[in-house]
Parts: structure tokens; sequence; C-alpha cells
């Protein structure tokens, strides 16, 4: 019917276009893994801000001692105004400063007796949960990226593109206890 040299032909155009429809659905799988580690990381930023927000909320409240409200502006101050190599050791020095705060005998008691101190723990509480669930799922999503860029198609050819090895985001992120 067909000479066997068009057979020959159609076979192995075909074997392209798979290989063609492979090779593009890997590529866009790494696309949508690193605009999920992007939006991971935005979400996480927005997290750790409004953490910091709440900690100097806290701190200017008049509800502490001023040697506590200090400190904790301080933590806040330095974990807003972080550049990128030092932001994940002024993060965990926030969390620290908050759980030193929190931890104090009957910090608790004394803020709910002074008005809308009950209201800015719970605002205290939903943003340090935040910011351990938002660096969770951004470190999943960088984790499935890395783990993506390791595949070998990746690598031989260049499917990555110019963007960088996304990094995890390592803090102390155990949340104060209320």
């Amino acid at each position: 019917m067909f000479p066997d040299w068009i057979i020959d032909v159609l076979f192995w155009v075909a074997v392209l276009f798979l290989v063609g429809v492979y090779v593009s659905w890997r590529a866009t799988r790494l696309d949508r893994l690193h605009v999920r580690v992007e939006t991971a990381r935005a979400a996480l930023d927005a997290a750790l801000v409004r953490r910091a927000a709440v900690a100097l909320e806290l701190a200017a409240s008049h509800l502490l001692d001023p040697a506590t409200s200090l400190v904790l502006a301080t933590a806040a101050h330095e974990a807003r105004t972080a550049d990128a190599d030092n932001r994940e050791f002024a993060e965990s020095d926030l969390s620290r400063a908050l759980r030193a705060v929190v931890d104090q005998p009957d910090f608790a008691a004394t803020l709910e007796a002074k008005g809308d101190g009950q209201a800015v723990l719970d605002e205290l509480g939903a943003a340090a949960a935040k910011v351990a669930y938002a660096r969770r799922f951004y470190n999943d999503a960088v984790s499935a990226a890395r783990i993506a860029r390791r595949k070998l198609l990746i690598r031989v050819l260049p499917l990555a593109g110019r963007a960088p090895l996304p990094g995890f985001f390592e803090i102390d992120d155990d949340p104060p206890r209320l």
C-alpha cells in the first residue's frame, strides 16, 4: 500500500511528536512549580510582615512594661527591615522574642485584664500560626521544584531556563504558647 520508507518516516515523525509533547509537558510542569514557589514565597512574606506588624502593635499598645516593649519592638523592626541574607536570622529572633514575652508569668492574665489585650493576643496567635503554615507550604513547594529539577531530562535540556534554584526558608517559627 505505502512504500516502506514512508512508513518509516511517519513512525519517526510520530516518535518525535510524542517526545516533543513529553518535553513540553515537563517544561510546563516545571514552570508551574516555579510559579507555585513564587506564590508561596509571597504568602510567606505577607505572613511574616503581618506577624511583625502585630508584634509592633503589641509593643506600642502600652500593655507591656517598657523594657519588654523595647525588646519586642526592636526584634519586630529588625525582622521587617532585614535584607535577604539576614532575614531568616531576624525572623527567628522575632520568634524567640515573642516566646520570651508571652512566656512571662501571668502574661495572658495580665493582658486580658487590660481591656483589648485578649484581641491582641488572639491576633498574635493567628499571625504566628499563619507564619508556620506559610513556611511549611513554601518549603514543600521548594522541595517539589528541586526534585523536578534533578530529573535527567530537565538537566540535559535546559528546561529550567535561567530560573535560579529555589532555596528553603528555615526559621524558628514555633508560635508562642498563648
